[in-house]
């Protein structure tokens, strides 16, 4: 007797198509809410730059340096805060960055907005004491975490001294942290010989500012920090 069996199916073989695998897409910003979070970021900094330099507890690493040339030279620190952002920006020639958008306002607006704030905390404290000095220095911290989570996750360009710190990683291939430790290092001690500010508040600015952005990226990045819009 003649049969005819089927062959089985060759489950061997199946379809070269794997399911694909799907990156978590780019959350698009409306352009209202990236300028409108890129201008309240940088008025923020500004503001928050002015609370630690007039709490007197210490000054984030940057503003030590500008505080020590304000000192020796009687220049304003809207002026001195822009001179140096200039004078950062042509280190990036070598260095092969180029300023966005957000560089230029972010050198613009820190600089116009310092002074004002400085000029507003005098009146509203003009002998601050410790408790104030702390509360100052404390709340500066946080605005500024926030404020840098908010112009950095618009995304129209790095600020000056972040695209320092990102063109040195390039060129050199040391890693981030060595670069920034050494970049803040640097301008904290040159700062000091000039006569700014160093205190408790400019540690706690190193170890605590970082968190502050982390957790307001969650709202204020929701591309991430390093990804592309």
């Amino acid at each position: 007797m003649t049969t005819t069996t089927g062959r089985p199916a060759d489950h061997g073989t199946l379809p070269a198509t794997a399911p694909e695998e799907r990156s978590p897409a780019a959350v698009l910003m409306h352009p209202v809410r990236r300028v409108t979070q890129l201008l309240l970021g940088l008025v923020g900094f500004g503001v928050a730059t002015a609370m630690m330099l007039y709490s007197g507890q210490g000054a984030m690493p940057w503003a030590v340096l500008d505080q020590g040339i304000v000192d020796r030279t009687g220049l304003a620190y809207g002026w001195v805060v822009l001179g140096i952002g200039l004078l950062v920006m042509l280190a990036w020639i070598p260095l092969r960055q180029r300023p966005g958008v957000g560089t230029i306002a972010n050198i613009i607006v820190i600089s116009l907005v310092i002074d004002p704030a400085l000029w507003v905390l005098e009146r509203l404290l003009p002998t601050p004491g410790l408790p104030a000095g702390i509360g100052l220095a404390l709340g500066g911290i946080v605005l500024l975490g926030v404020s840098t989570a908010a112009y950095v996750g618009a995304r129209f360009g790095p600020g000056p001294r972040d695209g320092l710190m990102t063109g040195l990683v390039q060129q050199t291939g040391w890693p981030v942290w060595l670069v920034k430790t050494g970049i803040e290092v640097g301008v904290v001690l040159l700062g000091v010989l000039l006569g700014g500010t160093f205190g408790w508040a400019t540690v706690v600015f190193a170890f605590g500012v970082g968190p502050v952005v982390q957790v307001s990226a969650r709202w204020l990045a929701p591309s991430g920090l390093t990804g592309r819009h």
